[in-house]
Parts: C-alpha cells; sequence; structure tokens
C-alpha cells in the first residue's frame, strides 16, 4: 500500500480516560455511554460515536467519488453512520454497523447502486470487509 496520510491519536485510560491527536485537533475526554454505566452528566464521546463520525465522513467521500463513476448526481448526499457494541457468542465484544443515507437527488434504486459502488471504495468499508457487518440503506 501506497501511504499516503496518517492520522496519530493517542488515548489515556481507556473507555474512561481521554484522546488527543498529534496536530491537537481532537482533544477530548472519553466515557462509556450512559447506557452501559457512563456518567449521567457532562458531555463525552466514545469510541463508537468516533468510529461513527470517521465512518459516515469517509463513506460521504466514497459515495461521490462512486456518483462520478457511475455519471450520477450524488451531490449533498447525507450519510448516518450507526455503530452498534454487542455481545458475541463467544462471550466477547463486537461491532457491527449501518449506513443510511438519504439521496436528495437520485431515486432509490440509482442511489443504492452508487451505495454499493461506495462499499466498494471506501477505506472504512474495505478494512471491516469480512469483520463485521454493515447494512446498507437508502432512506
Amino acid at each position: 500500500m501506497e501511504l499516503l496520510y496518517t492520522a496519530e491519536v493517542t488515548g489515556t485510560a481507556g473507555r474512561s480516560g481521554h484522546v488527543k491527536s498529534s496536530d491537537g485537533v481532537l482533544d477530548m475526554d472519553v466515557r462509556m455511554p450512559q447506557s452501559l454505566g457512563g456518567p449521567k452528566d457532562g458531555q463525552f464521546t466514545n469510541p463508537e460515536q468516533l468510529f461513527a463520525a470517521g465512518y459516515s465522513a469517509c463513506f460521504g467521500g466514497a459515495i461521490m467519488a462512486a456518483a462520478k463513476i457511475l455519471k450520477v448526481n450524488g451531490a449533498d448526499a447525507e450519510v448516518t453512520a450507526k455503530v452498534h457494541l454487542g455481545k458475541t457468542s463467544a462471550g466477547g465484544f463486537g461491532l457491527s454497523a449501518e449506513l443510511n443515507v438519504r439521496f436528495p437527488h437520485l431515486d432509490a434504486q440509482t442511489g443504492m447502486q452508487v451505495l454499493e459502488k461506495a462499499h466498494e471504495i471506501c477505506p472504512y468499508s474495505v478494512a471491516t470487509r469480512g469483520n463485521i457487518e454493515v447494512k446498507l440503506a437508502v432512506i
């Protein structure tokens, strides 16, 4: 793989800690979600939210590239990524994801063609393929 960019983030104290990027742009506390015993007050993020943010942004870029390849208007597509944390049958923990996309300029069938092409080329989709379930939907 030809290296194009490296993001560097350091985390301390796990899910009750802090994350900070080497450039200082990302600098925030992380906590367990309230539904998993995290704090009831304060505004904190968690690893699943950070993953969903990255996946939705990256997939949005892949949608623009896929729409260009397919010669359709993918402008203004809105990607909502849901990242689920759950227990596996082996007793550990795992992730699954949903990518729900709204296309203001495309019908559902064309939108799904764009989604499928984007899923082929998105770096997050490539990284998760075969590792976690990812559901795609045009909304």
